[in-house]
């Protein structure tokens, strides 16, 4: 995504670390990890240390959904059991934002709820939607019957983008981190390992939704290949081109 966004501004990005500069967030990944913490000089509440816990939760359950759908062994409700887990992505951010002993941390934390709470019911009618056309709740299902969806209602592919940009709390959608109001969002106090979990869980989400919509509208196989990567640079193209949207006109 770094190399992405310098080539959309003009210049090159990181260029030193691996390949073109390809292992640079992996350097940072472990710069980040065996950072040295005192305890009683950055200490966190046991709320924030929850919603760190949940969110990574969260993402283990997404992982499992995953990984389930190319092994032999898979739930008939697996559509429910992803809506069930995404609805707690919003209480991870709250306790996350809340923990925190910062003013800052705390309004971007009810931000993302109220958005992720927003668009959550419109993200639950698409994929409901899909299930329904498929006659099937669960996902190695849609591998076959995926394209009645988008023939019953085209837009909907689109619908599915917006609300999976403010599930992710991305550009334009990323008032909760916006850093010329809230510094840097719900994230402001964390370092170290908890700042990286953050970090990656993010990533992780974003990968798992995108997947999600190649499933439900196009199906596995090549077509799902190339969608899930357009999925991917659509995420940095709206990162590097859309301005954000202001959250009292939202």
């Amino acid at each position: 995504e770094r190399k992405v966004l310098g080539y959309s501004q003009s210049r090159k990005g990181p260029n030193k670390v691996g390949v073109i500069g390809l292992l640079q967030s992996f350097a940072d990944l472990l710069k980040l990890v065996i950072k040295f913490k005192c305890f009683y000089f950055q200490s966190r509440s046991y709320v924030g240390l929850f919603g760190v816990v949940l969110l990574m939760a969260l993402v283990i359950v997404y992982s499992f959904i995953y990984g389930s759908y190319y092994s032999a062994s898979y739930s008939g409700l697996s559509v429910l059991w992803f809506l069930a887990a995404a609805s707690t992505s919003s209480y991870s951010l709250l306790c996350t934002g809340w923990g925190g002993y910062n003013n800052y941390s705390f309004l971007s934390s009810v931000r993302c709820a109220f958005g992720s709470v927003s668009f959550e019911a419109c993200f639950m009618c698409v994929v409901i939607f899909c299930a329904l056309c498929s006659c099937s709740y669960n996902l190695i299902d849609f591998y076959y019957n995926c394209w009645l969806s988008l023939l019953l209602f085209p837009l909907i592919y689109v619908l599915f983008l917006i609300c999976i940009l403010c599930e992710t709390n991305r550009t334009p959608f990323d008032y909760g981190e916006a850093e010329s109001e809230l510094v840097s969002g719900f994230n402001v106090e964390y370092s170290g390992i908890y700042f990286t979990c953050l970090f990656a869980c993010e990533y992780i989400i974003i990968y798992v939704f995108s997947w999600l919509g190649v499933v439900l509208m196009f199906g596995g196989g090549f077509i799902g290949m190339l969608v899930l990567v357009f999925n991917l640079l659509f995420f940095m193209w709206a990162r590097a081109t859309l301005p954000r949207v202001r959250y009292d006109c939202f």
